[in-house]
Protein backbone atom coordinates (compact mmCIF):
# COMPACT_ATOMS: atom_id res chain seq x y z
CA UNK A 1 0.00 0.00 0.00
CA UNK A 2 1.32 3.10 -1.40
CA UNK A 3 2.08 6.20 0.98
CA UNK A 4 0.58 8.76 -0.64
CA UNK A 5 0.23 12.30 1.57
CA UNK A 6 -3.69 13.47 1.52
CA UNK A 7 -4.71 16.88 1.04
CA UNK A 8 -5.17 18.68 -2.15
CA UNK A 9 -1.52 18.85 -4.14
CA UNK A 10 0.81 21.38 -4.65
CA UNK A 11 1.14 20.05 -8.53
CA UNK A 12 -1.04 17.98 -10.96
CA UNK A 13 0.22 16.88 -13.79
CA UNK A 14 -2.62 15.18 -16.11
CA UNK A 15 -1.60 12.96 -18.65
CA UNK A 16 1.20 15.08 -20.05
CA UNK A 17 2.09 15.07 -23.30
CA UNK A 18 5.15 16.54 -25.66
CA UNK A 19 6.12 15.60 -29.07
CA UNK A 20 9.25 17.26 -31.15
CA UNK A 21 9.60 17.42 -34.39
CA UNK A 22 13.37 16.27 -35.42
CA UNK A 23 14.88 16.80 -38.32
CA UNK A 24 16.33 13.34 -40.17
CA UNK A 25 18.87 13.66 -42.53
CA UNK A 26 18.39 12.30 -46.41
CA UNK A 27 21.29 12.90 -47.94
CA UNK A 28 23.29 15.91 -48.46
CA UNK A 29 20.59 18.31 -49.21
CA UNK A 30 17.42 16.50 -47.38
CA UNK A 31 15.83 16.44 -44.49
CA UNK A 32 12.68 14.97 -43.00
CA UNK A 33 10.71 15.71 -39.96
CA UNK A 34 10.52 13.30 -37.42
CA UNK A 35 8.14 13.36 -34.34
CA UNK A 36 10.17 12.57 -31.27
CA UNK A 37 7.88 11.58 -27.74
CA UNK A 38 9.45 12.96 -24.84
CA UNK A 39 6.57 12.82 -22.65
CA UNK A 40 3.92 10.20 -23.47
CA UNK A 41 0.78 10.50 -21.08
CA UNK A 42 2.79 11.64 -17.81
CA UNK A 43 0.49 11.89 -14.44
CA UNK A 44 1.33 13.15 -11.33
CA UNK A 45 0.45 14.32 -7.77
CA UNK A 46 3.04 16.43 -5.78
CA UNK A 47 1.92 17.41 -2.17
CA UNK A 48 2.69 20.48 -0.21
CA UNK A 49 5.84 19.89 2.29
CA UNK A 50 7.39 17.10 -0.13
CA UNK A 51 10.38 16.30 -1.29
CA UNK A 52 9.64 14.56 -4.55
CA UNK A 53 12.06 12.89 -6.61
CA UNK A 54 12.14 12.76 -10.47
CA UNK A 55 14.63 9.65 -11.04
CA UNK A 56 15.87 8.59 -14.44
CA UNK A 57 18.62 8.35 -16.62
CA UNK A 58 19.82 11.29 -19.64
CA UNK A 59 16.81 11.77 -22.04
CA UNK A 60 14.47 10.13 -19.68
CA UNK A 61 12.16 13.37 -19.98
CA UNK A 62 12.80 14.78 -16.79
CA UNK A 63 14.08 18.17 -17.73
CA UNK A 64 10.86 18.20 -20.32
CA UNK A 65 8.78 17.83 -18.06
CA UNK A 66 9.81 20.29 -15.45
CA UNK A 67 10.17 22.90 -18.46
CA UNK A 68 6.71 22.00 -19.14
CA UNK A 69 5.62 22.59 -15.84
CA UNK A 70 7.69 26.04 -15.11
CA UNK A 71 6.05 27.54 -18.25
CA UNK A 72 9.18 27.21 -20.75
CA UNK A 73 7.86 24.74 -22.87
CA UNK A 74 4.20 23.95 -24.17
CA UNK A 75 2.89 20.71 -23.66
CA UNK A 76 1.28 18.94 -26.58
CA UNK A 77 -1.32 17.97 -24.73
CA UNK A 78 -2.79 17.44 -20.92
CA UNK A 79 -2.93 19.81 -18.10
CA UNK A 80 -0.46 20.88 -15.24
CA UNK A 81 -1.64 22.91 -11.79
CA UNK A 82 0.67 24.36 -9.49
CA UNK A 83 -0.45 26.36 -6.70
CA UNK A 84 -3.82 26.42 -7.54
CA UNK A 85 -3.12 27.96 -10.88
CA UNK A 86 -3.34 26.63 -14.55
CA UNK A 87 -0.07 26.15 -16.56
CA UNK A 88 -1.07 27.84 -19.90
CA UNK A 89 -3.92 29.98 -18.61
CA UNK A 90 -2.60 32.11 -15.10
CA UNK A 91 1.16 32.31 -16.46
CA UNK A 92 2.31 34.84 -13.81
CA UNK A 93 0.79 33.21 -10.50
CA UNK A 94 2.69 29.87 -11.93
CA UNK A 95 5.61 32.24 -12.24
CA UNK A 96 5.48 33.72 -8.38
CA UNK A 97 4.19 30.02 -7.16
CA UNK A 98 7.52 28.89 -8.41
CA UNK A 99 11.62 28.86 -7.51
CA UNK A 100 13.34 27.02 -10.28
CA UNK A 101 17.23 26.26 -11.12
CA UNK A 102 17.59 25.25 -14.49
CA UNK A 103 20.08 25.27 -17.36
CA UNK A 104 22.66 25.74 -14.16
CA UNK A 105 25.14 28.64 -14.57
CA UNK A 106 23.74 29.42 -18.04
CA UNK A 107 21.27 31.60 -16.52
CA UNK A 108 24.10 33.80 -14.68
CA UNK A 109 24.39 36.62 -16.20
CA UNK A 110 28.68 36.72 -15.90
CA UNK A 111 29.22 40.30 -16.54
CA UNK A 112 27.72 41.54 -13.53
CA UNK A 113 28.64 40.69 -9.31
CA UNK A 114 26.67 37.49 -7.79
CA UNK A 115 24.98 40.50 -6.07
CA UNK A 116 23.66 42.50 -9.01
CA UNK A 117 22.32 38.81 -10.29
CA UNK A 118 20.38 38.32 -7.08
CA UNK A 119 18.98 41.94 -7.09
CA UNK A 120 18.20 42.24 -10.82
CA UNK A 121 16.07 38.30 -10.53
CA UNK A 122 14.80 39.93 -7.48
CA UNK A 123 13.21 43.10 -9.76
CA UNK A 124 11.93 40.31 -12.36
CA UNK A 125 9.78 39.37 -9.77
CA UNK A 126 8.33 42.52 -9.24
CA UNK A 127 9.93 42.76 -5.33
CA UNK A 128 10.31 46.72 -4.09
CA UNK A 129 14.25 47.96 -4.45
CA UNK A 130 14.39 47.49 -0.39
CA UNK A 131 12.96 44.04 -0.19
CA UNK A 132 15.23 42.38 -2.99
CA UNK A 133 18.53 43.83 -1.37
CA UNK A 134 17.08 42.38 1.81
CA UNK A 135 16.08 38.92 0.77
CA UNK A 136 19.70 39.11 -1.38
CA UNK A 137 21.57 39.74 1.46
CA UNK A 138 19.17 36.76 3.73
CA UNK A 139 19.71 34.22 0.92
CA UNK A 140 24.19 35.48 0.79
CA UNK A 141 23.98 34.47 4.57
CA UNK A 142 22.14 31.17 4.27
CA UNK A 143 24.74 29.91 1.61
CA UNK A 144 27.85 31.66 2.93
CA UNK A 145 28.46 33.66 -0.23
CA UNK A 146 30.01 36.91 1.55
CA UNK A 147 33.59 35.86 -0.35
CA UNK A 148 32.64 35.79 -3.87
CA UNK A 149 28.91 37.79 -4.20
CA UNK A 150 30.69 40.59 -5.15
CA UNK A 151 33.08 39.76 -7.06
CA UNK A 152 32.09 39.76 -11.31
CA UNK A 153 30.66 35.86 -11.73
CA UNK A 154 32.86 35.51 -14.71
CA UNK A 155 35.72 35.12 -12.18
CA UNK A 156 33.44 31.93 -10.38
CA UNK A 157 34.40 28.31 -10.66
CA UNK A 158 31.97 26.28 -12.02
CA UNK A 159 30.44 24.90 -8.07
CA UNK A 160 30.85 28.44 -7.69
CA UNK A 161 28.55 29.04 -10.42
CA UNK A 162 26.05 26.56 -9.55
CA UNK A 163 26.04 27.40 -6.07
CA UNK A 164 24.75 31.21 -7.17
CA UNK A 165 22.29 29.41 -10.05
CA UNK A 166 20.77 27.92 -6.65
CA UNK A 167 20.71 31.49 -4.48
CA UNK A 168 18.94 32.61 -7.88
CA UNK A 169 16.50 30.32 -7.27
CA UNK A 170 15.60 31.33 -3.98
CA UNK A 171 15.26 35.10 -4.48
CA UNK A 172 11.36 35.30 -4.52
CA UNK A 173 10.95 32.82 -1.56
CA UNK A 174 8.34 30.41 -3.51
CA UNK A 175 6.62 28.11 -1.89
CA UNK A 176 7.78 25.49 -4.33
CA UNK A 177 11.25 24.33 -5.57
CA UNK A 178 12.12 23.05 -9.02
CA UNK A 179 16.03 21.68 -8.71
CA UNK A 180 17.07 20.03 -11.80
CA UNK A 181 20.31 18.16 -11.60
CA UNK A 182 21.55 20.84 -9.04
CA UNK A 183 24.31 18.96 -8.31
CA UNK A 184 25.64 18.41 -11.86
CA UNK A 185 29.31 19.84 -11.62
CA UNK A 186 29.52 19.87 -7.45
CA UNK A 187 32.85 18.50 -5.77
CA UNK A 188 31.64 16.33 -2.91
CA UNK A 189 31.95 18.81 -0.06
CA UNK A 190 29.75 21.21 -1.91
CA UNK A 191 27.32 18.57 -3.00
CA UNK A 192 26.97 17.28 0.75
CA UNK A 193 26.64 21.14 1.90
CA UNK A 194 24.00 21.85 -1.07
CA UNK A 195 21.77 18.72 -0.30
CA UNK A 196 21.98 19.99 3.80
CA UNK A 197 20.26 23.26 2.60
CA UNK A 198 17.78 21.60 0.64
CA UNK A 199 16.44 20.00 3.60
CA UNK A 200 16.50 23.27 5.91
CA UNK A 201 14.06 24.83 3.60
CA UNK A 202 12.20 22.14 3.22
CA UNK A 203 11.82 21.96 7.14
CA UNK A 204 11.33 25.67 6.81
CA UNK A 205 8.08 24.69 4.43
CA UNK A 206 8.86 24.93 0.94
CA UNK A 207 7.80 22.09 -1.38
CA UNK A 208 11.07 20.55 -3.39
CA UNK A 209 11.10 18.90 -6.84
CA UNK A 210 14.73 17.30 -7.24
CA UNK A 211 15.24 15.95 -10.65
CA UNK A 212 18.32 13.59 -10.78
CA UNK A 213 20.19 10.94 -12.24
CA UNK A 214 22.07 9.86 -9.07
CA UNK A 215 20.11 7.26 -6.79
CA UNK A 216 22.03 8.35 -3.96
CA UNK A 217 20.68 11.38 -3.63
CA UNK A 218 17.26 10.66 -4.28
CA UNK A 219 17.72 7.98 -1.84
CA UNK A 220 19.49 10.30 1.04
CA UNK A 221 16.80 13.57 -0.12
CA UNK A 222 13.36 12.09 -0.85
CA UNK A 223 9.77 11.13 0.73
CA UNK A 224 8.43 10.01 -2.72
CA UNK A 225 10.21 8.77 -5.93
CA UNK A 226 8.87 9.27 -9.35
CA UNK A 227 11.44 6.76 -12.12
CA UNK A 228 10.59 7.86 -15.20
CA UNK A 229 12.19 6.02 -18.58
CA UNK A 230 11.81 7.58 -21.88
CA UNK A 231 8.87 9.77 -21.21
CA UNK A 232 6.56 7.42 -18.97
CA UNK A 233 6.52 7.39 -15.46
CA UNK A 234 7.39 3.10 -14.37
CA UNK A 235 7.21 3.59 -10.96
CA UNK A 236 6.32 5.96 -8.31
CA UNK A 237 6.43 5.75 -4.19
CA UNK A 238 8.75 6.22 -1.61
CA UNK A 239 12.02 4.67 -1.42
CA UNK A 240 11.42 1.96 0.79
CA UNK A 241 8.42 0.82 -1.12
CA UNK A 242 10.12 0.94 -4.44
CA UNK A 243 13.21 -1.14 -3.14
CA UNK A 244 10.63 -3.11 -1.35
CA UNK A 245 8.99 -3.65 -4.96
CA UNK A 246 12.11 -6.06 -5.62
CA UNK A 247 13.55 -7.06 -1.97
CA UNK A 248 12.38 -10.30 -2.19
CA UNK A 249 15.32 -10.68 -5.02
CA UNK A 250 18.92 -10.23 -4.44
CA UNK A 251 21.38 -8.26 -5.82
CA UNK A 252 25.00 -9.66 -6.87
CA UNK A 253 27.39 -6.95 -7.61
CA UNK A 254 30.40 -8.00 -9.75
CA UNK A 255 33.44 -5.71 -10.70
CA UNK A 256 36.52 -6.28 -12.94
CA UNK A 257 37.00 -6.11 -16.86
CA UNK A 258 33.64 -7.02 -17.94
CA UNK A 259 33.05 -7.37 -21.56
CA UNK A 260 29.68 -6.64 -23.50
CA UNK A 261 29.54 -10.06 -24.33
CA UNK A 262 29.24 -11.64 -21.25
CA UNK A 263 25.77 -9.86 -20.13
CA UNK A 264 23.87 -12.04 -22.68
CA UNK A 265 25.16 -15.03 -21.27
CA UNK A 266 24.35 -13.63 -17.88
CA UNK A 267 20.76 -12.98 -18.68
CA UNK A 268 20.79 -16.07 -19.73
CA UNK A 269 21.01 -18.38 -16.93
CA UNK A 270 18.59 -19.99 -14.71
CA UNK A 271 17.52 -17.55 -11.54
CA UNK A 272 18.73 -14.66 -13.03
CA UNK A 273 15.65 -11.90 -13.27
CA UNK A 274 18.04 -8.98 -14.75
CA UNK A 275 21.39 -7.91 -15.40
CA UNK A 276 22.94 -4.91 -16.56
CA UNK A 277 26.55 -3.46 -16.99
CA UNK A 278 28.17 -0.12 -15.93
CA UNK A 279 31.06 0.44 -17.57
CA UNK A 280 34.43 2.66 -16.46
CA UNK A 281 37.81 3.78 -16.78
CA UNK A 282 39.09 -0.26 -17.60
CA UNK A 283 36.87 -1.23 -14.46
CA UNK A 284 33.10 -1.99 -15.35
CA UNK A 285 30.48 -2.71 -12.95
CA UNK A 286 27.87 -5.54 -13.26
CA UNK A 287 24.50 -6.35 -11.22
CA UNK A 288 22.58 -9.04 -11.17
CA UNK A 289 19.20 -9.49 -9.88
CA UNK A 290 18.18 -12.70 -8.95
CA UNK A 291 15.41 -14.57 -6.58
CA UNK A 292 18.40 -17.21 -5.84
CA UNK A 293 21.82 -15.54 -4.81
CA UNK A 294 22.96 -18.67 -3.57
CA UNK A 295 22.37 -20.87 -6.39
CA UNK A 296 23.25 -18.35 -9.06
CA UNK A 297 26.83 -18.03 -7.44
CA UNK A 298 28.83 -20.95 -9.21
CA UNK A 299 26.90 -20.51 -12.45
CA UNK A 300 27.50 -16.81 -13.11
CA UNK A 301 31.20 -17.20 -12.18
CA UNK A 302 31.60 -19.80 -14.74
CA UNK A 303 29.41 -18.15 -17.73
CA UNK A 304 31.51 -14.77 -16.78
CA UNK A 305 34.88 -16.58 -17.00
CA UNK A 306 33.86 -18.13 -20.16
CA UNK A 307 32.87 -14.79 -21.65
CA UNK A 308 36.35 -13.55 -21.10
CA UNK A 309 35.69 -11.08 -18.14
CA UNK A 310 38.29 -10.98 -15.03
CA UNK A 311 36.11 -10.53 -12.05
CA UNK A 312 38.13 -8.29 -9.29
CA UNK A 313 35.75 -8.62 -7.04
CA UNK A 314 31.96 -10.43 -6.20
CA UNK A 315 29.65 -9.86 -3.52
CA UNK A 316 26.13 -9.53 -2.73
CA UNK A 317 25.09 -5.80 -2.24
CA UNK A 318 22.26 -4.00 -0.72
CA UNK A 319 18.57 -3.33 -2.83
CA UNK A 320 19.12 0.39 -4.39
CA UNK A 321 16.96 2.57 -6.31
CA UNK A 322 19.61 1.59 -8.80
CA UNK A 323 18.82 -2.12 -8.67
CA UNK A 324 15.17 -1.08 -9.21
CA UNK A 325 15.42 0.68 -12.44
CA UNK A 326 17.61 -2.00 -13.58
CA UNK A 327 14.62 -4.68 -12.94
CA UNK A 328 12.09 -2.62 -14.80
CA UNK A 329 14.17 -1.85 -17.77
CA UNK A 330 16.83 -3.75 -18.17
CA UNK A 331 19.21 -0.94 -17.91
CA UNK A 332 21.44 1.37 -15.59
CA UNK A 333 20.95 4.86 -14.92
CA UNK A 334 24.42 5.86 -16.11
CA UNK A 335 22.62 4.65 -19.82
CA UNK A 336 22.02 7.69 -21.94
CA UNK A 337 18.67 7.61 -23.81
CA UNK A 338 18.33 10.58 -25.56
CA UNK A 339 16.98 10.56 -28.99
CA UNK A 340 19.06 12.13 -31.67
Amino acid sequence: MSSTPSGEPIVRICNLRKTYLSKERQGVFRSRERPVEALKGVSLDIYPGEIFGLLGPNGAGKTTLIKCLTTLLIPTSGALFVNGYEVGRDEDSVRASIGCMLMGERGLYWKLTGRENLEYYGALYHLPATARRQRAQEIIELLSLHSIVDRAVETYSSGQKMKLAFARALINNAPLLVLDEPTNTLDVPSARELRAIVRDLNRRGHTVIYTTHQMTEAEELCDRVAIIDRGQVIALGTVEELKASIQRDGVIRVSGVVPEAALARVRSLEHVREAALTAGDGCAELRVVTQQPRLLLPGLIHALYESGAVIQDIAPAQVTLEDVFVTLTGRTLAEDTRVA
